[in-house]
């Protein structure tokens, strides 16, 4: 047979699309263009979702770094765009990272504040006048005087002088009497600043620190009256007795004694304001 096959018409793929269609190249440009666009929206999408996950991991990353530089809860969110994607991560408190409490100071150690002692008082002494009327006239005849300008109870320096010279247990174990007078003393009984018992006791030297017996006067150092002795501890009391029978005892002519051996009552006469030498303080005579 002669004759020529006619055309069945345009070549289609499996799709359905036109191949060779001369008329429809303008459709078969819009395909393409088409199929293009399809392929750049799902990179997009693929894209969009990368980010929002690594916008997720970065917020919780963020989130742990402040959960881990502070105490507390935080709370962080990450949006795209209108779908406003959240993701939330509520923070731990860390025990060990809560921030410092502060306590307050304690209060400081009270100081132990010692009683203010004059270092000079102005030279002139005041006679105690005696609160008892004259009696027989019997007895050492003794004065009680106090330095002026200086900050002490004269009052109670002389109380304590009479109690310790009337006592049984003090020089009246040996034998001695006394009886305070105004005037015309035998012995006068002085409390003095440390600058004046200097000046008192002098040639002998008390440095400020000690009392002493020189002539008639006996010289009680207002430093130790009022703050006592090492030896005594917190006994002012009993050192008051002691330092007034001490050196009253050299008006009476008595020496000072050693200490006869360790745990033995000291003797009146031993220098107890500077050292027991292994003795015990006493206060009064008839103890040794």
């Amino acid at each position: 047979m002669a004759g020529r096959l006619r055309d069945s018409g345009p070549r289609v793929d499996r799709r359905g699309e036109y191949l060779d269609d001369p008329a429809d190249e303008l459709g078969a440009g819009r395909r393409a263009v088409s199929r293009r666009g399809s392929r750049d929206a799902r990179h997009r999408r693929r894209s969009t979702l990368h980010l929002r996950r690594r916008r997720v991991l970065l917020t919780a990353t963020v989130t742990a770094l402040v959960t881990i530089g502070g105490s507390g809860a935080w709370w962080l969110s990450a949006s795209d765009g209108p779908t406003q994607a959240r993701s939330t991560v509520e923070a731990t408190t860390v025990r060990g990272s809560e921030p410092p409490r502060h306590h307050p100071p304690p209060p400081p150690a009270a100081a132990s504040a010692e009683p203010p002692v004059t270092e000079a008082g102005d030279g002139s002494f005041a006679v105690m006048a005696p609160t008892t009327p004259p009696g027989p006239l019997v007895g050492l005849a003794y004065t009680v005087e106090v330095e002026g300008q200086v900050q002490v109870d004269g009052l109670d320096f002389a109380t304590t002088v009479d109690a310790t010279l009337a006592s049984p247990r003090g020089w009246a174990s040996e034998g001695f009497t006394f009886r305070r007078v105004a005037t015309d003393a035998t012995i006068r009984v002085l409390l003095a600043s440390p600058a004046t018992t200097d000046q008192l006791c002098a040639p002998l030297r008390t440095n400020g620190e000690v009392s002493c017996r020189n002539g008639d006067l006996v010289v009680i150092n207002l430093r130790r009256w009022i703050l006592g002795a090492e030896t005594f501890g917190d006994d002012i009391s009993g050192y008051r007795t002691y330092v007034i029978n001490h050196e009253v005892g050299h008006a009476l002519g008595k020496g000072h004694e050693p200490c006869p051996g360790p745990g033995l009552p000291a003797p009146i006469m031993l220098q107890q304001t500077l050292g027991l030498d292994g003795c015990t303080a006493t206060t009064t005579p008839d103890q040794s």
